[in-house]
């Protein structure tokens, strides 16, 4: 019964990594793929891991460890690349609306606190 909850669960895993892979090519812009990429592989990433952990008890303390390093990593690095990809002013989509990090720099070069 163990190894039908894992790979049920290895099995949602694999859709969520899919899912972040169908985001990366259809989002319109470098911001909203990093999102796309980021939020959906985590839980992949997780829901893998989850499974394997239900599916080989014996190798959970591994598992969780390498889980913690992708809760850790993968949404600090995305910040970095957000961040890099707008301080070289990478265009936007169109619809985008609303952009608070460039609203937060014009305030502080013109002497205004937030």
């Amino acid at each position: 019964m163990s190894e039908l909850i894992g790979s049920l669960v290895i099995l949602v895993g694999a859709f969520f990594l899919f899912s972040a892979g169908v985001g990366l090519l259809r989002m319109p812009d470098v911001f909203t793929r990093i999102q796309a990429g980021t939020k959906a592989s985590t839980l992949g990433n997780i829901l893998v891991l989850a499974g394997l952990g239900i599916y080989h008890p014996d190798w959970s303390l591994k598992l969780l460890i390498i889980a913690y390093f992708v809760l850790m990593t993968n949404p600090l690095s995305s910040h970095a690349l957000s961040r890099a990809a707008h301080a070289i002013r990478t265009p936007m989509a169109a619809t985008t609306a609303v952009d608070a990090l460039r609203d937060e720099e014009d305030d502080v070069a013109e002497g205004r606190s937030s």
